[in-house]
């Protein structure tokens, strides 16, 4: 057995592999581009099959013919979306509903009017959204009767239990850090049957909870030539708390990819939130749980991407840093991307994103600078509220694709007014599955041992703008939003 780690980073907009070394190099990687459909207005599916099809290829790709060197594998997730499949045959039943779908919306709000969100919280630790898991299950169970159907053979579960089923010919697990996004898993305990029962969820149709480290399975001869132990697993953003090192209590991580989710460690106890945030599974290791209070942005990259794919703004994502320095400030103009409504602390489902302050002055590069000034925006929106739960950051620990552009960077700098570090390799949740299935092979003795010879320094971005200036921003922006609230109540 040698000492590469095989990562799954299965993503939103994209499924990836890596051979990652056990100091964290990336060796080789493969990645495959998903194809997302919208049926219906805030409706977001994607092709589980096309899921496991492409993330098997990327995998083969990756490790070429290094299987033997292959000591584990280790995978990462979309959280939330949700697949439904044949326990049998092993085939997908229906599309895979997507984190981002708000079909639900109604059901959450009769939830909610029937008095069902404290009781909720206090179990699961997230509100009621469409975003979660739970509403997803019950919608599909009611509208796609194949799933009714297939009675004991119908397997409900994330993405990570559908690759893990996959690769395995049959395992259906999950880690607890996935589990406990599906609004159906008591914060410390299992499935819970009440929110079973309310949902309308069939218990026997979910998987097993297990840890985030330790053998999960073993990978079926076909895929790699030779089985290959599974020994670690996490959800994307705590797989990234993981891969920054937030081991201590108040170790803050943001991630901007297709969205932006932060996460602080909040130790053995889970946290209680009085400002709509999240208390959530960090990690789960020898069936003892750690804790993060999470905030979670629905669009920040993707805003990006829809700038350049519908829009026609900019040619390429890299374009936009370049040209939102060729002007001094936004122009007035506020891009507020409640695309699939506001997430925290707000938590607006029927929100629909808006551009305002244009003027006949406004020109792409305003609009441009606009939207990567939103997402430092709606971060410090998050800041607020963290500090309201009594938690201040006091430095902020980024990854993701959209960590990689200096002008973000140094714009959350100047309006958190905090600095803001950034690692050499902000595949941070790549590098959180490494460290996880890194020890769940044996090859480091524990996380932080797997930090200390996996993570690498990159850059540090500090405050730099006039106080009265970061005020003057945070309150346009507020202003901004609460007209974009009035107008969708």
């Amino acid at each position: 057995m040698g000492d590469s780690l095989l990562v799954i980073d299965e993503g939103t907009s994209s499924t990836r592999a890596m051979l990652v070394d056990a100091d964290g190099r990336i060796g080789a990687m493969a990645q495959r581009e998903l194809t997302t459909r919208y049926p219906q207005r805030g409706w977001v599916e994607q092709d589980a099959e096309q899921i496991w099809r492409l993330t098997l290829e990327a995998a083969r790709e990756a490790i070429g013919d290094r299987a033997k060197d292959t000591a584990a594998i280790g995978i990462t997730n979309q959280r939330e979306t949700i697949t439904f499949w044949d326990r049998t045959s092993g085939a997908a039943l229906a599309p895979a509903i997507v984190w981002q779908d708000r079909r639900t919306e109604d059901a959450c709000a009769s939830l909610r009017g029937a008095g069902n969100e404290p009781s909720i919280q206090a179990k699961t630790g997230l509100l009621l959204d469409p975003y979660f898991s739970a509403t997803k299950i019950a919608w599909a169970l009611d509208h796609w009767p194949q799933l009714r159907a297939a009675g004991d053979r119908l397997c409900v579960g994330t993405v990570d239990s559908w690759l893990v089923f996959r690769l395995t010919g049959g395992l259906h697990v999950t880690d607890a850090t996935n589990a406990s996004r599906t609004q159906l898993m008591d914060l410390r305990g299992g499935w819970d049957d009440g929110l079973c029962s309310l949902f309308g969820v069939p218990r026997r149709a979910l998987p097993e909870i297990i840890d985030c480290v330790g053998l999960t399975g073993v990978t079926a001869t076909e895929h790699f030539g030779r089985p290959i132990p599974i020994t670690g697993m996490a959800g994307d953003q705590q797989a990234a708390a993981i891969g920054q090192g937030c081991f201590a209590p108040g170790d803050t991580k943001a991630t901007y990819g297709t969205g932006a989710f932060i996460l602080t460690h909040a130790g053995a106890t889970p946290p209680v939130s009085a400002n709509r945030l999240l208390s959530t599974v960090a990690w789960q290791l020898g069936g003892k749980r750690t804790y993060a209070l999470e905030g979670s942005l629905f669009v920040a990259g993707q805003m990006i991407h829809w700038l350049r794919d519908e829009l026609g703004v900019i040619a390429a994502t890299a374009d936009c840093e370049a040209l939102a320095r060729t002007v001094a400030d936004s122009g007035g103009v506020q891009i507020i991307p409640a695309f699939a409504g506001l997430g925290a602390p707000h938590w607006q489902p029927q929100a629909r994103g808006a551009i305002m302050g244009l003027t006949l002055g406004s020109t792409r590069a305003h609009i441009v600078r606009a939207a990567l000034e939103a997402v430092a925006n709606q971060t410090a929106e998050l800041q607020r509220a963290f500090a309201a739960d009594g938690v201040d950051w006091s430095c902020l620990k980024i990854d993701g694709g959209m960590a990689m552009n200096d002008f973000l960077a140094q714009d959350l700098a100047d309006i958190l007014a905090i600095a803001v570090e950034r690692p050499a390799n902000v595949e941070s949740s790549a590098l959180g599955a490494a460290m996880l299935a890194s020890v769940g092979a044996g090859l480091h003795p524990d996380l932080g041992t797997a930090a200390a010879s996996m993570q690498h320094v990159g850059a540090k971005f500090e405050p730099a703008i006039d106080p009265l200036q970061r005020e003057a921003r945070l309150a346009a922006w507020d202003r901004s939003v609460g007209s974009l609230i009035t107008l969708s109540d």
